[in-house]
């Protein structure tokens, strides 16, 4: 009764969070394309872009895709041999193990006749499977506790995942291995089965199952005579043979079972085998209730995302299947670190230590974000800055074992927050120039609210008129700034410049203006002049220094040896740091 109840409890728990999930990737959106499609309209368009799929040249595709990619994994395979052993021992031994064993009753009685647990094949395989789900997990905690991959985290979604199958397997092992010692569980047995055996047919029986079998009896002790082992052979044929291997076929459990032998009679007296079943049964509901919400429920996710992708393109098709597909890749994520290994600016996580800077720590946050759920300015704060420092190298998207398009998320999600309001100064640095670079996915009008507003941020008080007059007397202001630059040696090489112009003649970005004063204010050579005469205002009143591309020319051309572009970024710094404690100062307020 309590096994059945606790099933169906689990069962409910599993079917409500596996239709949350599933109703989330039509509910919840990440991008700005598909932001005004109901849900309604979304799995309408999911249906007909599935229909047309199907039967379509397409659908080679899919099976192309579902044989190599999801049943064989070789992506996984060609780029770490280790992982993929990890992933398919784990993989296909759940699955065959959960087929044959855990939905026995569903699939194994009906496609076997003459199927027992405890009858070959199926006492062997059941073993087998085990072991091999061992194995996976072994290899995943030498991986992540031991190899220690470099920006490899492991989060405590990880542990649990790893901690449930453990207990499960182990478990399992154990309750098989003191039932084949238990001489309770010996008794029910012969109670149920030899109805008409008289004393002597049980005393050879018991002998029988105590040299043959592993049953620890307080009773019958070996070595037992020939003719005792030969009447209790045929005991065992007329009543046991049909439902009983030999255990040593359940090689795993047999072997645990020698290990506990000389305990044997004392755990069967307090009941072990019950407890150990309990525990394991317990370990498999609470697996299987908290399955659509664990990292577990990628086993699903993650083969729709490797098809989605293969027969879906931004552009070609329905914006709402495309904003379906992305919530969809959200759980299909598995928390691998591959794409933080192969991310290009992964290194600068070691200096700033914010996690969402690697591509593998961005998706929780993402999550936590299309949820809806409150975040603080630090948080918002710290999720911008992982997703505009990225490069857009595509090296995520390209290694990604889900197939998840990762750059067209992070792309999404930084619209997402733009459009939001929040004020993010990284777009008008360089690392924003893929977002320069589509345009066509934005709306026109809304392309410069976020560089307006980030440079309304920084000067909130708008340019002062006087400043855009080039006769203004150039003398030092008073705006709290710093009169000199402290941060690095470096910056404070622009003393040396003796204004000869030879780094604004080696700027790109002047060059590409005909009349380069009036659209970036000073001039690289202009804006070290001003730094040394401490004309704050000038200098960050310049689009110059927002539009300066980083690309050293300037610096490598002087003869004076300036850090000219070192200068640049260190005045961005104090500009950038100076708005933002404004803006902690004013939510503190």
């Amino acid at each position: 009764m309590f096994f059945t109840i606790t099933l169906y409890i689990s069962l409910l728990i599993f079917g409500l969070g596996l239709l949350y999930k599933i109703s989330s990737w039509f509910r919840y959106s990440v991008g700005l394309e598909a932001r005004d499609v109901s849900p309604a309209q979304r799995v309408f368009a999911f249906l007909r872009g599935l229909a047309l799929t199907i039967f379509s040249p397409r659908i080679f595709t899919l099976l192309k895709v579902f044989v190599l990619d999801v049943l064989l994994q070789t992506k996984v395979l060609h780029q770490d041999f280790l992982k993929w052993a990890m992933h398919m021992c784990i993989y296909y031994g759940f699955l065959l193990l959960l087929l044959m064993h855990g939905l026995d009753k569903i699939v194994s009685t009906a496609l076997f006749s003459n199927y027992y647990p405890t009858v070959n094949p199926f006492l062997f395989l059941r073993d087998f499977f085990g072991i091999f789900i061992l194995i996976g997990i072994s290899i995943a905690i030498y991986r992540r506790f031991i190899l220690r991959v470099p920006r490899l985290r492991t989060s405590p979604m990880d542990v649990y995942a790893i901690v449930i199958l453990a207990v499960i397997m182990i478990s399992g092992f154990l309750l098989e291995a003191t039932k084949i010692t238990s001489y309770t569980k010996f008794q029910e047995m012969v109670e149920e089965y030899t109805v008409q055996a008289d004393a002597e047919e049980l005393r050879t029986l018991e002998a029988y199952w105590v040299a043959k079998y592993g049953v620890v009896s307080p009773k019958v002790k070996g070595p037992f005579d020939a003719e005792t082992l030969e009447a209790g052979q045929e005991a065992h044929e007329m009543s046991c043979v049909e439902c009983h291997s030999r255990p040593q076929w359940g090689f795993a459990g047999y072997t645990a079972s020698r290990i506990i032998k000389p305990a044997a009679l004392l755990l069967d007296r307090v009941n072990i085998p019950s407890l150990l079943w309990y525990i394991h049964f317990l370990a498999c509901f609470i697996g299987l209730a908290y399955l659509p919400f664990s990292k577990m429920f990628h086993i699903f996710t993650t083969p729709l995302s490797l098809l989605a992708n293969a027969v879906m393109e931004k552009g070609r098709s329905d914006p709402a299947n495309i904003a379906t597909r992305q919530l969809l890749e959200l759980d299909a994520c598995m928390h691998c670190g591959t794409c933080s290994v192969q991310c290009r600016v992964g290194v600068v996580f070691e200096a700033l230590r914010n996690v969402n800077i690697l591509p593998s720590e961005k998706i929780p946050s993402v999550k936590a974000l299309v949820a809806g759920k409150k975040l603080s300015g630090e948080q918002i704060r710290e999720i911008q800055e992982g997703l505009h420092l990225c490069t857009n190298c595509f090296r995520c998207t390209v290694v990604c074992p889900a197939g998840i398009n990762l750059q067209e998320l992070w792309f999404n999600v930084r619209e997402t927050l733009l459009r939001e309001g929040q004020p993010e100064f990284l777009v008008l640095s360089p690392l924003s120039l893929y977002r320069g670079l589509m345009p066509q996915s934005l709306e026109r009008n809304h392309y410069p609210d976020p560089i307006d507003l980030a440079l309304e941020t920084i000067y909130p008080a708008g340019i002062p008129l006087e400043l855009q007059d080039r006769s203004t007397p150039l003398v030092p202001s008073e705006n709290g700034w710093s009169s000199t630059l402290h941060t690095s040696v470096q910056a404070n090489t622009f003393s040396n410049c003796f204004r000869c112009v030879t780094c604004t003649n080696a700027c790109p970005v002047v060059r590409n203006y005909p009349n380069p004063a009036e659209f970036v204010g000073l001039l690289p050579h202009q804006i070290m002049h001003a730094a040394g005469m401490g004309l704050w205002d000038l200098i960050f009143s310049s689009k110059m220094l927002w539009d300066c591309l980083g690309c050293y020319q300037c610096q490598e051309h002087c003869p004076q040896s300036v850090k000219v572009a070192d200068v640049l970024y260190e005045l961005k710094n104090m500009a950038i740091a100076k708005a933002r404690s404004k803006l902690i100062e004013q939510k503190e307020s």
